[in-house]
């Protein structure tokens, strides 16, 4: 006991780590959307997610505003604005899908921005206005499979601002998963930093229809 006591004393211990991001010090936004019928079927269902109900028809949800270095992201920062109300969290469930992701949004991502939890719903929801969500999958009656490039080149046709290099769509259990779009912290079109890059280069990508 004497000789455990006396090495923390001497710092021989590994401390724990402690997050060095400073709320507000970023470089860009990260704007995540989620393709909700597909969410729903890899995991929503089984979660029982009220987002996944059948009187529901979410298509492109805000997965979440992502404070972004050009090289990595902040996440968890100290932050001296208070958690957002339960009233905020649930007026972001319409395009959230749910009040529960928007306060786990906040708690990890928003506590980054600088912002409190009023304004960041704000910029959050100004940023998934400002994107022409494409209405052609909309239509869809059934589940089909398509190149994951396609659901990109939707989206910077119906987007004449955004470049190929500023959006990046993600794949999970061969399925469609996010549109992932980079803007600077003004909400403009940006290129995405190379770590942000990850397009899914599936040809045969599962996209479920919204329900």
């Amino acid at each position: 006991m004497r000789s455990t006591l006396a090495a923390l004393a001497l710092g021989l211990f590994p401390q724990i780590a402690v997050s060095q991001d400073i709320a507000g010090e970023f470089d860009y936004y990260v704007l995540s959307l989620s393709w909700s019928p597909n969410w729903c079927t890899i995991e929503g269902d089984a979660r029982g997610s009220t987002q996944c109900d059948e009187d529901e028809d979410f298509g492109w949800i805000m997965h979440g505003l992502w404070p972004q270095y050009e090289r990595g992201y902040p996440e968890y920062c100290d932050t001296d604005f208070r958690k957002p109300s339960r009233r905020q969290t649930r007026d972001m469930a319409d395009i959230m899908g749910t009040d529960g992701l928007a306060f786990y949004q906040w708690n990890k991502h928003g506590v980054c921005s600088g912002l409190s939890s009023e304004d960041y719903y704000a910029l959050a929801r100004k940023a998934y206005e400002r994107i022409q969500i494409p209405t052609a999958f909309a239509k869809l009656q059934d589940q089909v499979s398509l190149p994951a490039s396609l659901i990109e080149e939707a989206f910077v046709q119906d987007n004449p601002e955004m470049e190929p290099d500023g959006i990046t769509i993600t794949c999970r259990s061969g399925y469609i998963q996010e549109a992932r779009i980079c803007l600077t912290r003004d909400l403009e079109f940006r290129t995405c930093s190379a770590d942000v890059v990850r397009d899914c280069t599936l040809d045969d990508a599962l996209f479920d229809p919204v329900r």
